[in-house]
């Protein structure tokens, strides 16, 4: 049972995990954090090695909740689609299966294809604010964005967008973060509309096939043109609603804590201004210095030793992205957030192996063209002196300031 004590320090080290990694990557062998419950793999090469070793590092628990839904949440749950197996927290010949359809809707030339769309969507965000001098960027652009192209992805009809996003959200929170009672049972239903709206999609296209992720979907999990059976109904929305939230979410983040340090140090800002060829480089960096996704849990298979730490079978390890991205032996001043930094793919923000996400690109090129949408339309822009100092969310998912609050 979590108490309030145990769940105060979750959140500082959820809030700011990088005196945590700095200390574990300078200490002999693995860390084990109570807090995470689980042994923390810090070091760039040890977090490699884990992930190309996926036999005996398993993924079938990489996201497990922090927080757990009360017996009444489960049961408004109970009337929508219960949780299978996702690409996320599959191995071998199922993860590969989970992962075809993912890897033909985002070829590179599909990807491209969606930065027009995307271009336009961020246009007509930024156009309802531009007048107004001031912003709270997280609410007016960085939750809309990443979820109305991800919608189209799927092949969502834009009008369900908004109330998809706010079921993506809805269901992080009844996952990760302590609610009480009536909350929950807010967030229950949230995340049912969410399920019952992907059932809709699921079904409709089964019927009238279309160039989309949910189309593909359907035809790889459920090959035929019969009626879906409960179970590929179940199996369909579940791995629809991790895409969903995967890819709207980590991009959100992606795109707020990229703004954020980029203000914080004016120099940074003005050189992406004044030369918008450096903006590929400051999108690396800014997955790099501080990932979306700071890591994924994996369990053991057998005995294995890492990094001189003898781990049983059936072992929790959480594999920190983000603290290998700030190791010393990979990264030159890991520490200094800097855009001049020669270009470079050599973090691991967005994974690395059997693992490494699918959505990357799509990821990158909506960062780049925000970057070079806001420089080009608001040079002046700044953080807001009249809010307070941007907080973190207490999350290693999602990792994103609570708000964003700026000023031109």
């Amino acid at each position: 049972m979590t108490t309030s004590r145990d769940q105060t320090r979750l959140d500082a080290l959820q809030r700011d995990p990088y005196p945590h990694y700095t200390q574990a990557r300078e200490a002999e062998g693995l860390t084990y954090v109570p807090e995470l419950q689980a042994w923390l793999v810090s070091r760039d090469a040890d977090v490699r090695e884990v992930l190309r070793r996926p036999d005996d590092f398993s993924s079938a628990h990489a996201l497990l909740p922090d927080a757990f839904p009360s017996p009444a949440a489960l049961e408004v749950l109970a009337q929508g689609f219960g949780k299978r197996p996702t690409v996320v927290s599959t191995d071998g010949e199922a993860h590969e299966r989970h992962r075809a359809p993912l890897n033909r809707a985002l070829t590179a030339s599909r990807v491209a294809g969606l930065v027009p769309y995307a271009a336009e969507r961020a246009e007509e965000l930024v156009d309802a604010f531009a007048a107004d001098g001031r912003v709270e960027l997280m609410r007016a652009y960085a939750r809309q964005l990443p979820g109305q192209v991800i919608g189209r992805v799927v092949g969502l009809d834009p009008a369900d967008v908004p109330a998809a996003v706010h079921g993506g959200h809805r269901a992080e929170q009844l996952l990760f973060r302590p609610l009480d009672a009536a909350e929950q049972l807010r967030c229950a239903h949230d995340v049912v509309a969410l399920q019952l709206m992907l059932d809709r999609c699921v079904r409709a296209r089964r019927e009238d096939p279309r160039d989309d992720l949910c189309s593909m979907m359907t035809a790889a999990y459920a090959p035929g043109d019969g009626e879906l059976t409960l179970e590929q109904r179940h199996e369909l929305v579940s791995n629809l609603q991790n895409f969903l939230i995967a890819g709207h979410l980590t991009t959100t983040a992606l795109i707020g804590t990229a703004v954020l340090n980029l203000l914080r140090d004016r120099a940074q800002w003005e050189a992406i201004c004044d030369d918008p060829g450096l903006i590929p480089a400051a999108v690396e960096e800014a997955a790099r210095y501080d990932s979306p996704v700071q890591g994924f849990r994996r369990t053991t298979t057998r005995p294995v030793t890492l990094a001189g730490t003898e781990l049983p079978a059936g072992a929790t390890l959480f594999v920190a992205y983000g603290s290998a991205n700030r190791d010393e032996r990979r990264h030159e001043r890991p520490d200094a957030f800097d855009v001049t930094r020669p270009l470079s793919r050599r973090h691991l923000a967005f994974g690395h192996g059997a693992h490494g996400c699918p959505g990357a690109q799509l990821a990158r090129e909506q960062l780049r063209l925000t970057l070079a949408l806001l420089a080009r339309r608001l040079p002046g822009l700044r953080l807001d002196a009249d809010h307070p100092q941007p907080v973190m969310r207490p999350t290693l998912i999602h990792r994103s300031p609570e708000e964003l609050h700026l000023t031109w």
